[in-house]
C-alpha cells in the first residue's frame, strides 16, 4: 500500500471523528443545561433569593413558589401534561400562570423537548460511527492503531473546533447579554408571547434577565470543564501512542 493510498484512506476516518466529536459536545451541552435546570439542589431557590422575587410577588412564601417551579420544570421536561398550576397568592387559591404565560412556556416547552430529541439523535450517530470505527478493519493491529491513534487525533481536531466556536459564541454574547437575549428569543420564537409585562405576568418577576444570565454563566462553565476533561483525555491517548504509530 501506498503512502498516498494510506493517506487517502485517513480522510473518512478523519470526518467521522470529527462528526464525531461534533456529536459528543452537544451532548454534553444539553446535558449541562439539564445539570443547571434539573440536577443543581438549590439553585432556584438561591436565584430567587438572590434577586428578592418575593417582594414582586402578592403574598407568597418560598416554598410555594418552589412548589409552583418543580410543576413548571416538570412540564418542560414532558412529565407535566399542563401547565395549569395552583397556588396560593395573596391568601387565596388561583392558577399561578395566566393564557398569555401559558402559550409561551408551551414554546419553551418545545424547545427543551427539542434538545432532548437532538441529544438522542447525537447518541444514535455515535453508535454508527462505533460501526464504521470498529468495521474499518479486520486486522487487530490496525484496529488498535486507530483506536489508540486515529480515532482520539479526529476526536481532539473536532472537540477544538466546537470549542472555539462556542466560545466565540460565548464572547460575542457577553459584549451584550440584554442585545442577544432578545436576539435569542427573535431566532428560536415565531411570535411575541415571550415579550411580559412585569405588572400583569408573575413569570416575567421570577425569572427576571439577570436569572437567564446567572444560568447561561453556570451552563458555560459547566460545558466548558467537562468539554476540557474530554478533549485532555483524547490528546493524552493521542500523545501516549503518536511515537509507536510514526510509521
Amino acid at each position: 500500500m501506498t503512502s498516498e493510498s494510506t493517506q487517502f484512506k485517513k480522510w473518512p476516518v478523519l470526518a467521522a471523528g470529527i462528526l464525531g466529536a461534533f456529536c459528543v459536545m452537544i451532548i454534553l451541552l444539553i446535558t449541562s443545561v439539564e445539570a443547571v435546570a434539573y440536577w443543581t439542589p438549590g439553585y432556584y431557590e438561591q436565584e430567587y433569593t438572590k434577586y428578592h422575587v418575593l417582594e414582586n410577588l402578592p403574598e407568597m412564601t418560598m416554598e410555594d413558589l418552589l412548589d409552583v417551579t418543580d410543576e413548571m420544570m416538570a412540564y418542560l421536561r414532558g412529565n407535566r401534561e399542563d401547565l395549569h398550576v395552583s397556588a396560593v397568592i395573596g391568601g387565596e387559591t388561583r392558577e399561578f400562570f395566566n393564557a398569555r404565560e401559558i402559550a409561551h412556556m408551551e414554546d419553551v416547552r418545545g424547545l427543551f423537548l427539542g434538545g432532548l430529541m437532538l441529544r438522542r439523535v447525537c447518541i444514535l450517530i455515535l453508535l454508527l460511527l462505533a460501526a464504521f470505527f470498529w468495521g474499518w478493519s479486520h486486522k487487530k493491529e490496525a484496529r488498535i492503531r486507530f483506536l489508540s491513534y486515529m480515532l482520539p487525533s479526529s476526536l481532539s481536531i473536532g472537540t477544538g473546533l466546537f470549542f472555539l466556536l462556542s466560545a466565540g459564541i460565548a464572547g460575542i454574547i457577553s459584549t451584550d447579554f440584554s442585545k442577544y437575549f432578545v436576539v435569542f428569543h427573535q431566532i428560536f420564537f415565531n411570535n411575541d408571547l415571550w415579550i411580559l409585562n412585569p405588572a400583569t405576568d408573575l413569570l416575567i418577576n421570577i425569572v427576571p434577565e439577570p436569572f437567564f444570565m446567572d444560568t447561561a454563566i453556570r451552563i458555560g462553565l459547566l460545558f466548558a470543564a467537562m468539554t476540557v476533561l474530554f478533549l485532555a483525555g483524547n490528546l493524552l491517548l493521542w500523545k501516549r501512542n503518536r511515537k509507536k504509530n510514526a510509521h
